[in-house]
This record gives C-alpha cells, structure tokens and sequence, in this order.
C-alpha cells in the first residue's frame, strides 16, 4: 500500500454518544478517516454490531494499513471498569453489565480494544496539543451540555477513581440551604447541585425567563449586545464559576478547560466564570491554573479516544 501512513503507528478512536457514532485513526498527531452515523439505539446487540462495522471499515480504508493499527480505543457515556473493558450502565445508549471490550476483541480479529468513559477521552484529548504531544499534565474538564459531565487527567493519565465513575462534576453541591435539616430532593440532578445551576436546561430556563426560546438564542443575543441577555449568561457564568473554584481547591490544576455547547459563548461564559470562581478559591491555591474555552473542538472525543488507546498501549 503506497505512502508513509502505513509505516506509521495507528490507533482507531470510537466517540459513542446517544445521537452519533463517530469513528476516526490518529496517525501521528492528526486524525484520518473520520467517519460518523445516527446510534443504533434499538438495542444491545444492534449497537456492537454498528460499532464493529465502523472500526472494519476503518481497518479497510485505503489510507490506513490494518497492520499498522495498533489498538482500539472507545469513548461511551458510561461507568466503566477500565482494566477489565466492562460497562456497568450507561446513559442514553443500550449498553449495560457487557464486557465490550472483549465483545469487541471477538469480532475485530484481536484488535487489542480499551473502553473508558467519553468525559475522560475528552480531558485527555484537551490535555495534548494538535500533534498529539501531552501540553497539560494535570487538567479538568467541564462539560456543559444537557446536563455537566467532567473529566480529570492527572500526570498526564486520566484520573478514574475506584470504581471508574470520578469526574461527575455536575453532581458537586454548589448553592443547597443547610441551615435546617439536610434533606435530598428526590432524584437527579439534585437541589443545589452545579447540574441543577449550570447545564443546557438551567440556561435554557434563564433564557425562558428573560424572554428568549432557549439557550442557543440567549448566547446568540448576547452576542449581539442585548443588555439582558449578557445579564443572563453573566448569571450562568458565575454559577458556572462557584463550580470551576471548588475544582480549583481539590486539584489546583495546571487547566480548567470548559467544554460543550455553552462554550461558544467565549468569553461573555468566561469572564464572569473566572470573575466568580477568584471569589472563592483558597488565597495561595490555582495561581498556575488557566481557565479557558476547550480547543480540541468536534473532534475531541474521537481524538481523546485513541489517545487512550495509545496511553494503553504504551502502558
């Protein structure tokens, strides 16, 4: 097969998510090949299928030798026991109690496979740069979507905790009354959490009252100078901030990187964000730490994905 890809490692990047597949080859530091789909969400076995149909289609491309192809790697909105490939359940896709990685391994020839959750992919692609070199050894992720989901990576490796289910950011207590008994509301995403304060649906509600159809719309005026739509998304990005302080004081990281839909606010999310977040972070604690906008774009989860793959590999 003519050309210097094939003579170059390659490791394959699975992004799983509830509404598209997308599947893609890092060779180098660049992504070839990308691929997406619709989910198969009409079941277990539908979607292994679709998922293995995708990681062959890659092995055939004419640009990429299979021989080449190190490793598969795997990024689904799920908890994940890492060393062993098993998911433990899983949010809008029919995946639950599977050993995928060995699934995966069965139908793929061998193909060494390693699943982990997509927030993790995500840090991990955030934390190299676009040559796929590690520019951040220790970040934190937050993603801001329908709900907010994170990822860690420290040392350079993401940080999955005992059970591989850390990082679920959104769920930290941010703005509950304790001066009575303490209750939980029924449910998630709890009263008070930085999920109930902060994701797609609290800007939506905020856009609701100010006026405007939904969040999108909120961002696009305040964009556009509307006063009381900067005033709104001044008031989510401080929410946003009391979360991104608390993140600060447990892991003092060298980013926060803030990433999803409400991102392509920039800096009108920002400002306010880094303004609220200074109010309550410990005097002494993230002087080295940079809030700012994720950059590794749509791709993120594909990238972050075989990065995994290639972190596993290298051991």
């Amino acid at each position: 097969m003519p050309g210097l890809a094939h003579q170059q490692e390659a490791f394959i990047g699975v992004d799983l998510g509830g509404t598209k597949v997308a599947v893609g080859t890092l060779i180098g530091g660049r992504i070839e090949g990308i691929s997406e789909e619709a989910t198969d969400r009409s079941g277990q076995e539908q979607l292994i299928a679709q998922i293995a149909r995708l990681v062959d289609g890659q092995l055939r491309s004419v640009r990429i030798a299979a021989a080449a192809v190190r490793a598969l790697g795997i990024g689904i909105p799920s908890v994940v026991e890492f060393a062993s490939g098993r998911v433990r359940s899983s949010v809008n896709i029919p995946l639950a109690d599977l050993p995928l990685r060995s699934v995966l391994e069965a139908r793929l020839a061998s193909l060494p496979t390693y699943v982990d959750n997509d927030a993790n992919c995500a840090a991990l692609a955030e934390a190299h740069d676009e040559r796929g070199e590690l520019a951040a050894a220790s970040l934190v992720m937050v993603t801001v979507g329908t709900g907010v989901g994170g990822g860690i990576v420290i040392d350079g490796q993401p940080y999955r905790g005992a059970s591989g289910a850390a990082g679920e950011l959104g769920h930290m207590i941010v703005g509950l009354d304790l001066s009575d008994r303490v209750v939980a509301s029924p449910g998630f995403p709890r009263d008070g959490s930085l999920e109930s304060l902060a994701s797609g649906r609290a800007l939506a509600a905020l856009a609701s009252a100010c006026g405007y159809g939904d969040g999108p719309q909120l961002v696009a005026a305040a964009q556009a100078g509307e006063q009381r739509a900067r005033e709104a998304l001044s008031r989510f990005g401080e929410r946003l901030g009391v979360g991104v302080a608390n993140v600060i004081n447990i892991f003092d990281p060298e980013v926060v990187a803030i990433g999803g839909g409400v991102s392509s606010a920039g800096e009108l999310l920002i400002e306010p964000l880094r303004r609220a977040a200074s109010r309550f972070v410990l005097e002494g604690v993230g002087t080295k730490t940079q809030v700012r906008i994720a950059r590794s774009g749509p791709l993120a989860g594909v990238r972050g994905a075989a990065l995994m793959a290639r972190a596993a590999v290298a051991g």
